[in-house]
C-alpha cells in the first residue's frame, strides 16, 4: 500500500498491458485526513482469486492532480460527473 507523493511525467515509451484486473474503490478516513483509496486485485489467471495486488491513496491535493491529468488525456470527459454533456 502507498500513498502517492508525486506525480511527474514518465519519458519512457509505453504500450497497452496485456493483462486486465478489477479495481474496487473506497474513501478511506483517518486521522491524516481523508484518501481515496484504489485497489487493483489479481488477474484472471492469478491462482488467488480477489486477492489485492496493489493499492493507492490519493489526499485531497493528488486527487486534483489526477483529475486534471485525466481530463488533459481524455478533454471529453470534462464535466462529465457533474452530469453535463460534452
Amino acid at each position: 500500500m502507498a500513498k502517492v507523493r508525486e506525480f511527474f511525467e514518465d519519458k519512457k515509451g509505453s504500450s497497452s498491458h496485456p493483462t486486465v484486473v478489477d479495481c474496487g474503490y473506497q474513501m478511506v478516513r483517518t486521522s491524516e485526513g481523508v484518501f481515496l483509496q484504489l485497489s487493483t486485485y489479481g488477474s484472471d489467471q492469478r491462482q488467488t482469486q480477489k486477492k489485492t495486488s496493489q493499492t493507492l491513496q490519493f489526499d485531497r491535493e493528488h486527487a486534483e492532480q489526477l483529475l486534471r491529468l485525466i481530463i488533459s488525456t481524455f478533454p471529453d470527459l470534462r464535466g462529465t460527473a457533474t452530469g453535463e454533456r460534452p
